[in-house]
């Protein structure tokens, strides 16, 4: 049989030392990839505690500054209730002063012989009922009011000429422009 004869290899085997190399690159480039993975998800596990934390502080906030609202709403119920009382008095005032000054008015263009039994004003017009001793105090009456600003029609509704009595008694609806007036009443 043939013999195996002995060689000697003074070079070195390349394909093992290829491998060899690119084995530790892998563990050692491998290690520092773990290490850098791991140090990213520790600090997000680090950054989720903070954020974790920020959101009690305000939720804790939140509820506080609940409670003072809470406590308050008592005195903001009581200050709107003020704001709206105090919004329907100026109306009611601005209305009254439009109404008093229509009163007035009227009063002062009443002639001698006209005396008023009643003066109702609404938020459209007057109705009044007036005694008069002649036909002439009423027509200076109507003329006085055909000149006044705020009556956009003037309506003698009712004439009455009693047999027993010396007056004239009159009804009369003033229709005004606009929103002239309130709703009021005043009586003799």
């Amino acid at each position: 049989m043939a013999k195996k004869s002995a060689s000697i290899n003074l070079l070195k085997n390349d394909r093992n030392q290829t491998v060899n190399q690119i084995t530790n690159w892998a563990l050692s480039t491998g290690k520092i990839l773990i290490i850098i993975v791991e140090l990213i998800a520790l600090g997000a596990f680090l950054y989720r505690f903070v954020l974790d934390n920020q959101i009690r502080d305000i939720q804790s906030k939140i509820k506080e500054e609940q409670i003072i609202v809470t406590s308050q709403k008592a005195n903001e119920d009581t200050y709107r209730n003020l704001q709206d009382r105090i919004n329907v008095a100026t109306t009611f005032a601005q209305q009254s002063k439009k109404g008093t000054k229509i009163f007035e008015d009227i009063i002062d263009f009443t002639p001698l012989g006209m005396n008023f039994t009643n003066i109702g004003l609404s938020n459209t017009g007057v109705k009044i009922e007036a005694n008069i001793s002649s036909v002439y105090p009423l027509a200076v009456f109507i003329n006085a009011l055909k000149k006044y600003p705020q009556v956009e029609a003037i309506s003698i509704n009712n004439i009455e000429n009693k047999t027993g009595s010396t007056f004239i008694t009159v009804s009369i609806s003033i229709t005004l422009k606009g929103n002239g007036g309130i709703n009021a009443t005043a009586s003799n």
